[in-house]
This record gives C-alpha cells, structure tokens and sequence, in this order.
C-alpha cells in the first residue's frame, strides 16, 4: 500500500497554488525566474516534495495577484 506523504489539506493547497499559476497565464520556469530559484524549486513545491512557508506563499501570492486565504480555504 502507498503511504501518502502529505494531508489532503496540503495536496489541496498544492493543486490552488498550481492553479494560481495557471491561472496568471505563467509557467514554472517563468515563476522561477522572477523569484530568482531554479524550476525545479516550483515543480518541487507544487508536486508537494518540498514544503511552502508562509513567506513564501507571500511570494506566490503576490506574484499571482492573489491573496493569501484564497490557497488557505
């Protein structure tokens, strides 16, 4: 059996961050760029290998014209 990583809350939250960046019309690498870390640091974040602190969300959040609570509920 395949143990789950993470909560579904925390998938859930992964899956809005991806959408957000769909969303704003951007791709991983383009989202890398401008926060100035390699694509593999978004993919990593949004497949839920890598955990987001909330200075980071700040990040995501602006970035994607949203806000905070909209990845949150």
């Amino acid at each position: 059996m395949k143990r789950l990583l993470h909560s579904k809350e925390y998938r859930d939250f992964t899956e809005r961050l991806k959408t957000a960046r769909l969303e704003s019309g951007l791709t991983q690498v383009q989202v890398a760029k401008k926060l100035k870390r390699p694509q593999s640091y978004v993919s990593n974040i949004e497949s839920g290998q890598q955990r987001v602190d909330v200075v980071e969300l700040h990040k995501f959040a602006k970035l994607y014209n949203k806000n905070i609570t909209w990845f949150i509920n």
